[in-house]
């Protein structure tokens, strides 16, 4: 049992704004989490402001300041040095814990009562759900504590994440933490749209998913410089529909109608982008808008055709004669629990939306499908199919409110609204938390919030957020690279956490053996709230 050790004293204050005078020697942090015991239980603080207190009056200390400054002595010694200036600590209850309970507290503490900061004992509430997906550790300002922080995976991916970060504080780190930790959970299948290729690495580059003991069986790789052993990223034409493309383009009502006449001029043969290019206009179909639109898809696509009159696509994701069966075994890999990994670095931006796009409305189909089907046993064929993911990073790029008050709902706002319903879920990262609609963003129900100094983004995180984190604004723009605060409607209250390198997580992780070797103190069932 670890000596429980008094750092401060409560004298004063409110809900909200519990008022600790900090013990000589001891050392209260921005973050720090307390505990003051009381006939109820233990009563979890939550440090958000620090300042200065005195016995002396300001006037006093002013005037001694001044005096030292100048050289002309000055001195408090008439009260103890110990007793005379000291730092006070505004803290909030976020928890009160009695036995395996916990609830939200509705009281004040004792009055006087002495604090202490928190140990990993005071964590025992924390149950353990079977399937899990780690975080990182319980972080109490800067001191990090032996407690695992997991959540219900299903749970987690189904009700949608937020990572909301400046660049380098370590958004990367962590989804290539979260993803190995639910790389075994078959009732989970993800989509990594990856734009920088970071996620799987392998090659000669740094650790990632394809240096997991059973990556072969569990991860599927698309490249377009695929490994071997990995897939080569090819997509058939005849696998676009208008209304990807209605996504991509701010389109004209003209030119949408444009996209559905070729379509359904060609739906037997399904060559209607070639059509396009090879000037088969339908009759209502202008030439200057057949143009326009032969622009767009050789711009975002890299189609144009050859002097042979052949459609030729220079951006080599795109066939029009190999990779039909791409996109159905993605979608496969994903009904049977897969992480799918999509390397879009040498894509354009349109390209990879579109590619994202096309595997999500498959998927979404499905699943709307077996929502509707009953199963042998009786129940929707839905309640067997695995929860799927969609990790979109730069998220705005589709669900900003421009983009949306452009073209309406795109297939990624679809699924923050609506995916919950049919087991999909959206993991979107961003540095702009505030360009997207607070109606998207209330969707998304859990939020690792990393540092951010931005005002504006800090205003647009907080009022979104699980739990009430007004008092956190100066906590968030102090946050170091790799800390965290988690706020989740899964969690009693929004936990600071500290999220490993992904290396040392990895280092720690076991070699293949049975499935109870896998399990070390960070791939063990999660302590959940509840």
């Amino acid at each position: 049992m670890e000596e429980l050790e008094i750092v401060g004293q409560i004298i004063a204050g409110k809900v909200a704004h519990i008022l600790i005078r900090e013990k000589t020697d001891s050392k209260i942090e921005l973050g720090n989490l307390l505990v003051a015991e009381s006939r109820n239980g233990s009563l979890i603080l939550q440090v958000h402001n620090l300042f200065y207190g005195s016995q002396v009056s300001q006037e006093v200390l002013e005037l001694t300041a001044g005096l030292e400054l100048e050289g002309r002595g000055g001195s408090l010694e008439f009260f103890d040095e110990s007793l005379r200036n000291y730092v006070l600590a505004e803290a909030r209850a976020v928890a009160l814990v009695s036995g395996n309970r916990v609830t939200i507290p509705k009281a004040l503490p004792d009055f006087f009562s002495s604090v202490r900061h928190v140990m990993n004992e005071d964590l025992r509430f924390m149950d353990v759900p079977e399937n899990t997906a780690y975080l990182g550790k319980v972080r109490s300002g800067s001191n990090v504590l032996d407690v695992p922080v997991r959540l219900n995976a299903q749970d987690l991916f189904t009700h949608h994440v937020l990572i909301p970060a400046t660049t380098g504080r370590g958004k990367s780190n962590l989804v290539k933490v979260l993803l190995w930790s639910v790389v075994n959970d078959d009732n989970l299948g993800v989509l990594v749209l990856d734009p920088h290729d970071e996620y799987y690495g392998g090659r000669g580059k740094e650790l990632g998913l394809s240096n997991h003991p059973d990556a072969k069986d569990k991860i599927k790789y698309y490249s377009l410089a695929a490994p071997a052993g990995t897939n080569t990223l090819v997509i058939n034409l005849k696998s676009i529909m208008p209304w990807h493309i209605e996504e991509l383009f701010n389109l004209t009502d003209p030119q949408s109608e444009a996209l559905y006449g070729y379509y359904f001029a060609h739906k037997k043969d399904k060559q209607w982008i070639e059509a396009i290019f090879k000037d088969e206009r339908p009759e209502n179909v202008a030439p200057m808008t057949a143009a326009v639109l032969q622009r767009k898809f050789k711009t975002a696509l890299g189609l144009d055709v050859n002097e042979q009159g052949d459609l030729i696509c220079y951006n080599r994701a795109f066939s029009a004669t190999s990779g039909e069966s791409t996109l159905s075994e993605m979608i496969a890999a994903l009904e049977s629990g897969m992480i799918v990994v999509v390397d879009t670095s040498r894509l354009s931006d349109k390209a990879e939306l579109l590619i994202g796009s096309l595997v999500i409305n498959e998927i979404l189909t499905k699943y709307q499908r077996y929502k509707q089907e009953t199963g042998s046993s009786g129940v929707s064929k839905l309640e067997d199919k695995p929860v799927v993911s969609i990790v979109i990073e730069e998220a705005p790029r589709v669900l900003s409110a421009d983009v949306l008050s452009q073209g309406g709902d795109t297939t990624y706002s679809t699924v923050a609204r609506e995916g919950r319903k049919f087991k999909i879920g959206l993991v979107a990262i961003t540095q702009l938390t505030s360009v997207i609609p607070t109606t998207v963003l209330a969707n998304l129900n859990t939020k690792i919030i990393f540092g951010n100094e931005m005002a504006s983004e800090r205003n647009a995180i907080i009022s979104s957020a699980a739990q009430d984190l007004k008092e956190d604004y100066a906590t968030i723009g102090s946050l170091d690279k790799g800390e965290a605060i988690v706020s989740s409607i899964f969690t009693k209250f929004a936990i600071p956490i500290q999220v490993p390198l992904f290396d040392d997580y990895v280092a720690e992780y076991p070699s293949r053996g049975t499935p109870e070797d896998k399990h070390d103190i960070h791939l063990k069932p999660n302590r959940r709230v509840v």
